[in-house]
């Protein structure tokens, strides 16, 4: 693989092990009952309710929006190497750049950049571009980029509203199987079964599922707008050929208290 196509992330493993703690909880609580966890397994109601969800998801939005939820799923798997430190040691690096070679030095150090927003925006400072031309350019892809998420995380929100509806209907439909079987004791079991299955599976589909990977997905876009606004600032103070030393300060102004760097005078910025 080619290192400008390194891919900076390793799996964030909390996506599964939150679930699977939620499963483990649920187990143990019907093993104190003295009943078997099996007893909650029934693929008739998983069926129902997953299956209406992702039918009423589809009926929700383009087909274009709706193939691409495997991916949008996978996005909550992968936790992003993207410290903001790197990004503050280029901007000073830069900066110092500029200082001795001036705008087309920075040239020599497009190769060492690999993300694509950062690298877009050291283009415009070497074409040069004035101050507000660039502003607008980053903060209208930063706009389009936060846009494109935003249908994402709804996505996920509608599923995790349907579901439960759709736990209510297989409810009913298990209900209606109680009442044409009141003449048969043999039949009553499973069709009460599918009745409470369905809505414990439309439950737990949209509060342990769905509503789970919707808040880490914008958690994540608004992680990456942080960053996003932090490489603008920095892009925007090399751009008026500030001291690195305050490219960094401003730069840091996005970070907490405790993550600033307090030993500026250890170093040479």
């Amino acid at each position: 693989m080619k290192k400008s196509e390194k891919k900076d992330f390793y799996l964030d493993f909390a996506t599964l092990a939150g679930p699977f703690i939620a499963v483990c909880a649920i187990v143990f609580t019907v093993n104190l009952e003295n009943e078997s966890p099996t007893s909650l397994l029934n693929l008739a109601s998983i069926i129902l309710v997953l299956g209406g969800t992702l039918g009423a998801t589809m009926v929700s939005y383009p087909l274009k929006t709706f193939i691409k939820l495997p991916a949008i799923i996978w996005q909550t798997f992968k936790a992003e190497k993207n410290d903001p430190f790197v990004h503050i040691e280029l901007m000073v690096k830069l900066a110092d750049t500029i200082r001795t070679s001036g705008l087309l030095g920075l040239e020599d150090h497009l190769t060492e950049i690999h993300d694509l927003f950062t690298k877009n925006a050291i283009v415009l400072l070497i074409d040069g571009f004035p101050a507000e031309q660039i502003l607008n350019t980053l903060e209208n892809d930063n706009e389009r980029t936060a846009q494109r998420h935003r249908v994402h995380i709804n996505m996920l929100n509608t599923m995790a509203s349907y579901s439960p509806a759709m736990g209510m209907a297989g409810t009913i439909v298990g209900l209606i199987g109680v009442m044409e079987n009141l003449s048969d004791p043999s039949q009553l079991g499973p069709s009460v079964a599918v009745a409470f299955l369905t809505t414990l599976y439309g439950t737990l589909l949209s509060n342990l599922v769905f509503s789970p990977l919707s808040n880490k997905l914008k958690y994540k876009s608004e992680e990456e707008q942080l960053i996003r606004d932090l490489i603008i600032e920095g892009v925007l103070a090399i751009n008026e050929s500030e001291h690195p030393r305050l490219v960094r300060q401003k730069m840091e102004t996005f970070l907490s208290p405790s993550q600033r760097s307090f030993q500026v005078f250890e170093s040479k910025y």
